[in-house]
């Protein structure tokens, strides 16, 4: 049993590490598979072979250290001058191999992160992916996808880091390797046997420099790892911590006006604080660890300089090597332990890249698992969109939420043209959910619902882009698909006259508009797309009465007009006179099969 245990633990260790590098590869391999393939190839060959030339001049200036080193100890001036002009044409080439590996690095850099940027975007808001993610925060632990945490901040600069520390770690571990299969050997017949008696055997080690290369080295990478272990999770604890700050401060400047109103600047201040106390204890603990392994990596690159001239310095005393041997073996070696030492030197590197990658990784397992959810609630819940029907119908439709709690159970709706309904419950009974899932997008449900293809869905909080007023009135569709005389007459019939000279405005409308203002640019949206269903969720709530009244009479007619009808969602008892049906939510008592059942009446 004492045995097992170790062998377990190491076999668990191997396992959790090539399944790292499974989805490591799975990230990177998709970039160079894609419609660029080509393009990145070339690139990485380019530099894979910049990086080679590299090396190769190095073992140029190695051997140049030994000639010119020779030539000063001898007093050679024709030679000594000799190797100061060819040293100027090494370096002139080692310049332009440095210059142009550095640019087309970055551009391979750019290139990658755009093509994942672009990637990633284009899952996130498919299928409402960015929107179920967010749900799944609140669903009960385990039985929804794990959700990432900020993914934003995944797409912006997680993507960003992981591009840029995968090419500059692995061109870097690529010139330590050639550098070591090009110095190693260098090394080896310079260095060499070393002769010594033991119990009156003698023994002759031939390569001694290279065997010390690769014990210093080996001791070195052991207590590195165990020194800087800690900081993969810290890491990847404070690019979490980090967002989550980031994310509260931009909650603060979107809800300005809120937070203004309630006087609530100490609380998002003291709430600020707390996040930023987060930021900075995980940053102090992170650099902590940092200065602990950097003692050890400038101990060990300091004893490094001196090692080899300590090792050779017998043979050079004694006359057997001369100085430019000398210095070429002390070349050789800090190439050899360069190369060998890579993994001491870039510890914390990859320890972020693999803080990263994990944050990655895990974001690419929220979709996998997410798309197996959509597969798997789509046998269950579909949405037909008929466009010649001209009705809505719901077959057995069910509505659950997060928690599993059913809200609605076995609805079976029909309104048709000329309708208009008013949904009527009270608070929390799920009249909006009712709204999502017959849009389709609530992924908590169950059953068939159908309804005309010219729909739209007025939310509660109506969604405007930062720009262009008319951009944020046509939205989503191009603003160039409506005249300025249709955008401006869309305004005056939504009761925003004031508005129409400002088309190109640029603002942050959200925020720039008062409640009342942004409900109407979002009636404003309707009645300049003019659909045959509108399905308006509180749309009117910031309103007064008189406004109120004249936009709901101009949603009816404009319903009616169209061959279609209108269903709202609203509170206030002047709403239901434009209705002649009603759905009612009441409360079911305890231990129903749900919270809520629907009742239909006419007005």
């Amino acid at each position: 049993m004492v045995t097992t245990a170790p062998a377990a633990t190491a076999s668990g260790k191997f396992a959790a590490f090539k399944d790292f590098c499974r989805k490591t590869w799975a990230l990177t391999r998709p970039y160079f598979q894609s419609e660029e393939k080509w393009k990145a190839r070339g690139l990485l060959l380019a530099i894979v072979l910049l990086n080679l030339a590299a090396v190769y001049m190095l073992v140029l200036l190695n051997e140049w250290n030994r000639v010119f080193y020779d030539a000063v100890q001898e007093k050679n001036q024709p030679v000594f001058w000799e190797q100061l002009g060819r040293f100027t044409y090494l370096a002139f080439a080692f310049i332009i191999i440095a210059v142009y590996r550095f640019y087309l690095t970055q551009l391979l850099e750019i290139r990658w992160r755009a093509w994942m940027t672009g990637h990633y975007l284009q899952r996130w808001l498919a299928n409402k992916a960015f929107y179920q993610m967010e749900l799944a925060r609140y669903a009960p632990a385990g039985t929804q996808p794990a959700t990432p945490d900020n993914p934003d901040q995944r797409i912006q600069e997680d993507l960003n880091l992981f591009t840029t520390y995968s090419i500059s770690l692995s061109m870097g571990l690529l010139n330590a390797v050639v550098t070591l299969l090009s110095f190693v050997g260098i090394l080896w017949s310079l260095s060499g046997p070393f002769a010594f008696t033991l119990g009156g055997s003698s023994f002759n080690i031939p390569g001694f420099m290279v065997w010390m290369a690769v014990l210093y080295c080996a001791v070195g990478s052991i207590i590195t790892h165990y020194i800087g272990r800690p900081q993969i999770r810290l890491n990847f604890l404070q690019q979490r911590y980090e967002a989550d700050f980031r994310h509260h401060l931009v909650r603060v400047r979107e809800y300005s006006e809120s937070i203004a109103l309630d006087k609530g600047e100490a609380v998002e201040r003291a709430q600020l604080d707390s996040r930023f106390s987060t930021v900075l204890a995980n940053y102090l603990t992170l650099i902590r660890k940092q200065k602990n392994l950097i003692w050890f990596t400038n101990f060990f690159g300091q004893a490094a300089v001196v090692f080899p001239f300590i090792v050779a310095a017998p043979r050079f005393f004694s006359g057997a090597i001369q100085l430019g041997q000398l210095m070429q073996i002390a070349s050789a070696f800090g190439r050899v332990q360069d190369s060998l030492s890579w993994f001491v030197d870039n510890y914390s590197n990859l320890a972020a890249w693999r803080a990263t990658t994990d944050r990655l990784t895990s974001f690419e397992d929220s979709f996998r698992a997410l798309t197996h959810t959509q597969q798997a609630q789509a046998a269950m819940n579909s949405v037909a969109v008929h466009a010649s029907s001209g009705t809505l119908d719901t077959q057995d439709l069910t509505l659950a939420l997060p928690t599993g709690s059913v809200l609605l159970a076995g609805l079976a709706l029909h309104a048709e043209a000329g309708d208009t309904v008013l949904i009527k419950g009270p608070s929390g009974s799920g009249k909006s959910t009712l709204f999502r899932a017959l849009a389709g997008i609530w992924p908590f449900s169950r059953g068939r619902t159908s309804l005309p293809a010219n729909t739209m869905f007025i939310p509660q909080r109506p969604y405007f882009p930062n720009g262009s007023l008319r951009d944020a009135l046509a939205y989503p569709q191009p603003a160039g698909s409506y005249s300025d005389e249709a955008l401006r007459q869309a305004l005056h019939d939504a009761l925003l006259p004031q508005l129409g000279d400002r088309l190109d405005d640029e603002d942050a409308w959200s925020q720039k508009l008062s409640g009342g203002e942004q409900q109407r640019l979002a009636i404003a949206r309707v009645l300049l797309k003019r659909p045959s269903w509108v399905f308006a969720d509180e749309a009117t709530s910031a309103l007064d009465e008189a406004a109120e009244k004249t936009l709901y009479e101009r949603l009816v007619a404009q319903v009616r007009q169209a061959g279609g009808a209108l269903v709202s969602i609203a509170h206030r008892p002047a709403v239901a006179a434009f209705h002649d049906k009603q759905w009612e939510l009441e409360k079911l008592p305890e231990g129903s099969p749900a919270l809520y059942q629907l009742k239909e009446t006419r007005l």
